[in-house]
């Protein structure tokens, strides 16, 4: 695992229907894929060979054309907070992080979904990286798997990782066709077993695939707002040119509406003098008001080049009052694993060329939200 491979399958890369055509096309009847599931999510259980309950005939052929293949670790590194995170090299030489953050009764895994970003968020720092490629299937799969692994995962013990957050680098709707299977794998009870609430798909609102994604998956939602208005976020967040806030909210209660979910999380980011303003609060009330929303302010953490400062503690604090005040559920994301460069926001990893991450610089650091 980790190592280049040939034209071998990764199974993690299969969900449980494409798992049961997999093995169809060798020759063996449907239900060994739930035997292949069982061993390679509920026991984490790596090596064909050690599938005992599988026939060896098949152990060999299964063996000959798949395998279990997950990222190799880099770097890993712990916080004083409990925070680790971990640099992972892909295949192609590229390099992508995920991060795990405890919290009393729950654990969160914020993955990756793309080498890099073309969003251009200017807050953003993996949007000043530019944009690679999309994560494969697998690949994305297989950030959990193994953090599984490198957390001591256990058939017998307590579920380590409760939550998983496509909150890393890349859009996650921008990776579609890659993501949602993903997301399925994830939810499949055998799978890795997650409740659709503790799934989490955060985007900067590409309406068309939000919308699509309310007929197809059952995940919860989060989307980069970051601005009350159309003229000051279509500064921060490009897309919104595109996709201005009034489609981008009808997306959103659509999804709330087509999902029965509790709500939408929208994710703000708070930026000195920029959009922390009480005007700024006031006019964000009156746009969620009523509406199935809760708020998560976010401390800006500066990267190198940023022109952006953090907000006060006093101006967060008022700001997220003024919103309970204006009938909007609001909550402010306590940093972690700063000393590690893994504080929310700091989506970084260097790109060189636009093609391969610089590894051992500023890494990535990637942010959780309440599912």
């Amino acid at each position: 695992m980790g190592e280049l491979a040939g034209t071998k399958t990764n199974l993690l890369g299969l969900t449980r229907s494409g798992l049961e055509s997999f093995v169809v096309g060798l020759g063996e009847k449907p239900f060994r894929a739930r035997q292949l599931m069982k061993w390679m999510y509920r026991r984490a259980v790596g090596d064909i060979d050690a599938m005992s309950d599988l026939g060896k005939d098949f152990r060999r052929r299964l063996a000959e054309v798949a395998e279990i293949r997950t990222p190799e670790v880099v770097v890993a590194q712990s916080s004083a907070d409990g925070t680790r995170k971990w640099l992972l090299r892909l295949e192609s030489g590229q390099a992508i992080e995920m991060v795990f953050i405890p919290e009393p009764g729950r654990g969160t895994l914020c993955i990756s979904s793309q080498v890099g970003c073309a969003m251009d968020c200017t807050f953003c720092s993996t949007a000043q990286q530019g944009f690679n490629r999309n994560l494969d299937t697998a690949e994305i799969v297989g950030q959990v798997w193994l953090a599984n692994r490198e957390l001591g995962y256990s058939p017998d013990g307590d579920r380590v990782i409760t939550n998983v957050v496509f909150m890393g680098m890349g859009e996650p709707l921008a990776n579609y066709r890659n993501v949602v299977p993903a997301a399925e794998v994830m939810m499949d009870d055998l799978g890795l077993d997650l409740s659709r609430r503790r799934v989490t798909i955060s985007t900067s609102g590409l309406v068309p695939q939000m919308m699509r994604i309310a007929d197809e998956t059952n995940v919860a939602l989060a989307v980069s707002l970051h601005a009350p208005n159309d003229e000051l976020r279509s500064e921060l967040v490009p897309i919104n040119r595109r996709h201005p806030i009034a489609d981008l909210l009808e997306a959103c209660w659509h999804y709330v509406e087509k999902q029965n979910a509790r709500s939408v999380t929208f994710e703000y980011v708070m930026l000195d003098g920029v959009n922390d303003r009480p005007a700024h609060a006031r006019e964000l009330a009156a746009l969620l008001r009523g509406r199935p929303a809760k708020v998560n302010l976010i401390p800006f953490n500066p990267f190198p080049g940023t022109r952006y400062r953090r907000s006060t503690e006093e101006a967060i604090v008022k700001f997220r009052d003024l919103l309970i005040k204006g009938g909007v559920i609001a909550t402010i994301r306590r940093t972690r694993g700063d000393d590690i460069d893994a504080a929310c926001g700091q989506l970084v990893g260097r790109v060189n060329d636009r093609t391969t991450i610089r590894l051992g610089q500023k890494l990535v650091a990637l942010q959780t939200v309440r599912a």
